[in-house]
């Protein structure tokens, strides 16, 4: 039977502490899942959530979905009552999505205690909602709400209500690990148990949760042992620990088994190939940094540090390497730092455009600059523009001198009692262009009056200037022990609406350590602009 994909991050996802998605950000992420392919997309709870019902109503008129469809998520009628005359159940209908979810009790305990009902009206609430719908024109895909858990305490009353869900009409039953406390072997042993139940032709669904830290696992055990429609969302977003990570769920589905799991409309870009750039977008939109360390699609997922990764790599990737990160959309890449050896200073510069292959005095003197930086406080794994500027002093003898600083300085004022703004000041005279200049910069501290004062300095020089925007700022204080007086680290990283390129600095104080990175910051990013120092 074909293979299902279904996302639920902007409904299940959007339950994640910290998370508020608006219509309009319903609507951009949905164009996204659809590109990448996934077969469906739940938009929310049209009649219970305001906003989900203007999504809905939005959506008929502003996306034009190419791959996936439309569903709605609601719940069973009330006990007690029809599902013709429940108003939410109606409310389902008229969000005029194709498709519904429908979440329903499957654990006895929960219909007799959070439903208050019993164990024979809440299957018969299923079965009247899921009837009601279908002859209303509607898919409906049932998530078997708490249905591991139900299982394990009442395997007979859990089994029946799935049957319930498939002879009224139910297109899926997506079992459900709603507590999430589930492992592999308990999943793939009751998915058998239950696919003997319901016969080869039903489709059967995974909804896992990671509060166990199982949810993909979980939901790769339950394909093997017979569902063929998988939920989950993007980049596991959640309430509590999240739920299955639909990225590393398909790409494990696609590139382990073997399975088209993503469907593409011919001719369009999507699918597979896209899965990093649709993942990054995804968290843009939400406005939560991307993980570095997810599976298949963090900037960490294929960077390699160890020197003796980096020797087997430069002979065959795969040797370190579980599948080709092209086919994620992702790079590999080589973090320098002091466990690094001269075959991932090699690597490293041919991912930056140099070939070291043949300048082996070169490799030595950048290996040991790395060695003796680092235990002074320096790393370049996160700093990839400081180590360029250091391979460049190291080839050519000198880094591109775009300009010389005379000196800077920088003054915070506070005029008034606690809670009176300070004011910050500083001065920076440098030499560019052939011209002596002196600059002052005021900003909300130190650093950033020192960023100011710099960039006026350079800008009639270097107008290029005026597109670079730092957008990170990272402290860290090496020797806290010494107190105010330890050395401090700065990694700082920018932009120029094109690319984003980041450098480190180190000094006894932050000024001193922030002035580094800063003038690293704008010498790398005039050479990456092709600009010519004058």
């Amino acid at each position: 039977m074909p293979f299902q994909v279904y996302d639920t991050t902007l409904r299940d996802g959007a339950q994640q502490e910290g998370m508020n998605l608006s219509v309009a950000d319903k609507l951009a992420i949905a164009p996204l899942l659809d590109e990448l392919g996934v077969g469906f997309i739940e938009g929310g709870w049209p009649g219970a959530v305001p906003k989900d019902t203007e999504f809905f109503k939005r959506a008929a008129k502003e996306l034009d979905l190419r791959n996936a469809e439309l569903a709605a998520f609601g719940s069973t009628r009330k006990a007690g009552t029809r599902a013709v005359d429940d108003p939410q159940v109606r409310a389902l209908v008229d969000s005029e999505a194709p498709v519904v979810a429908l979440v329903a009790k499957h654990d006895l305990r929960h219909a007799e205690r959070a439903l208050r009902t019993t164990g024979v009206e809440n299957i018969a609430m299923i079965a009247d909602t899921v009837a009601f719908l279908v002859r209303e024109g509607r898919r409906v895909v049932v998530d078997a709400e708490h249905f591991f858990d139900g299982y394990r305490f009442d395997p007979a009353y859990s089994r029946a209500a799935v049957l319930a869900g498939f002879e009224a009409g139910a297109d899926v039953v997506a079992l459900c690990d709603t507590n999430g406390g589930m492992v592999p072997t308990w999943v793939s042993q009751i998915v058998h148990e239950i696919r003997d139940a319901v016969g080869p032709d039903a489709v059967l669904g995974i909804h896992a949760h990671n509060d166990s830290g199982c949810a993909v696992a979980n939901t790769l055990a339950a394909v093997e042992a017979g569902c063929s429609h998988v939920q989950g969302t993007v980049n596991g977003y959640g309430e509590r620990t999240g739920n299955a990570d639909l990225l590393s769920v398909v790409a494990n589905l696609e590139l382990k088994y073997g399975l088209q799991a993503l469907k593409v409309t011919g001719g369009l870009p999507g699918g597979l190939p896209e899965l990093t750039r649709i993942a990054h977008a995804i968290s843009a939109i939400t406005n939560i940094s991307p993980f570095a360390r997810s599976p298949y699609v963090g900037a960490s997922a294929f960077a390699h540090k160890a020197g003796i990764h980096a020797s087997a790599i430069r002979v065959d990737p795969d040797l370190y390497q579980h599948t080709d990160p092209s086919a994620v959309g992702n790079d590999m890449r080589m973090l320098i730092s002091d466990m690094a050896g001269r075959a991932s200073i090699e690597l490293k510069g041919r991912e930056l455009g140099f070939d070291l292959s043949d300048r082996p005095d070169v490799l030595g003197r950048v290996t040991d600059r790395v060695k003796d930086a680092e235990a002074n406080g320096y790393t370049y794994e996160a700093a990839d523009a400081s180590f360029e500027l250091l391979l460049l002093e190291e080839i050519d003898g000198r880094r591109p001198q775009y300009f010389r600083v005379e000196s800077w300085r920088a003054i915070v004022e506070r005029s008034g009692g606690r809670g009176t703004p300070a004011t910050a000041e500083a001065t920076v005279k440098l030499h560019a262009g052939g011209e002596r200049v002196v600059s002052t910069g005021e900003g909300n501290g130190p650093v950033n009056a020192l960023d100011h004062a710099l960039r006026q300095a350079l800008l009639r020089v270097y107008p290029e200037l005026a597109t670079f925007e730092l957008i990170d700022f990272k402290v860290r204080i090496l020797d806290s022990m010494h107190g105010t007086d330890a050395v401090t680290r700065v990694l700082i990283e920018m932009t120029d609406g094109q690319r984003s390129w980041s450098t480190v600095g180190v000094g006894p104080n932050l000024l001193e350590a922030s002035w580094e990175a800063l003038t690293d910051s704008a010498i790398w990013g005039l050479r990456s602009c092709g600009v010519t120092p004058r």
